[in-house]
């Protein structure tokens, strides 16, 4: 029998393929997949047959962009996985092959013990889902991971945390310092709304996340309104070499509203006198990392 400790060390240390900043979220979208099932129906199980869409899904929108085809993307944390010692599959199949895992119908679970112990204890769930989302996507996305794997994000994101104290420290100051560089107004669209003295619908945005090394200096942060913030942190906006915007090409908006996200492609960031603006290795991670795709053709 899995203790609680034991659980949440195994599901929230999982070995990733992530070296120098680079993310690779597919393993832990998997496990918030299958504590999703869990909380639906008391049980892990996920068919190949379910898992090619909803995993692909899960990967397409809130993963780094790829090239690798969308099963193909699924299969290596489906079958990967297996190598953490908290998966298993309903037959032996060789890693990464999509060909297998369909012909056979491999049904994949969480291993026994862990799967016991996640329903005896909703709790665990809950503290779980909460470190996986935080270790691995910034508070803007999180609860839009949460609900697109099954589970609730209000009462997850108010589960006590389980993340050791991290190394490094947050700036306490920082948040302020940005939206006072950047004149407390977004800086792709000009927002500044205030209600009475308090700025209102304007945050201070990491250009490179804090979970993958992103510091909380000047050179790695914008005032971005809470639209473009998230926009930003989806990859469906990002800034090119000359601190140009670009829209990716993979958003789309059909309204008059929706489409004036188009309208900020080629326009460039326009700082106060003496603020720092984004530095170049900080974009360059944004980019790679989190931009979808290829931006908009001018």
């Amino acid at each position: 029998m899995s203790t609680r400790q034991e659980v949440l060390e195994r599901l929230t240390s999982l070995r990733l393929h992530q070296q120098t900043g680079r993310r690779a979220p597919h393993k832990p979208l998997l496990v918030l997949l299958a504590l999703g099932q869990i909380t639906r129906g008391g049980s892990s199980e996920l068919p190949w047959s379910q898992a090619q869409e909803r995993l692909s899904d899960l990967i397409a929108e809130f993963g780094p962009a790829s090239k690798t085809g969308r099963a193909q993307s699924a299969a290596y944390p489906f079958t990967r996985l297996r190598s953490d010692g908290v998966w298993i599959l309903s037959r032996n199949v060789p890693m990464d092959l999509v060909g297998p895992l369909a012909s056979h119908n491999v049904v994949g679970r969480l291993d026994a013990a862990t799967e016991s112990a996640l329903r005896r204890d909703p709790e665990l769930v809950r503290r779980v889902a909460r470190a996986l989302v935080e270790q691995h996507f910034p508070p803007t996305i999180a609860p839009d991971v949460l609900t697109a794997a099954g589970l609730d994000p209000d009462d997850i994101l108010q589960a006590p945390g389980v993340t050791p104290i991290p190394a490094r420290r947050r700036d306490a100051a920082w948040r302020a310092a940005v939206l006072q560089a950047w004149d407390r107004q977004c800086a792709f669209c000009g927002y500044d709304g205030q209600l009475g003295h308090a700025t209102v619908g304007v945050e201070a945005a990491h250009v490179r996340w804090w979970a993958f090394d992103g510091p909380d200096s000047p050179d790695n942060g914008l005032a971005l309104c809470v639209l473009h913030h998230k926009l930003f942190d989806f990859g469906a906006l990002g800034l090119d070499d000359d601190l140009r915007i670009t829209v990716s090409a993979a958003f789309t908006a059909r309204t008059v509203t929706g489409r004036t996200v188009y309208d900020l492609h080629g326009r460039p960031l326009r700082p106060r006198p003496g603020t720092p603006v984004p530095a170049g290795h900080h974009v360059a991670w944004h980019r790679r990392e989190v931009f979808k795709g290829d931006p908009l053709a001018v």
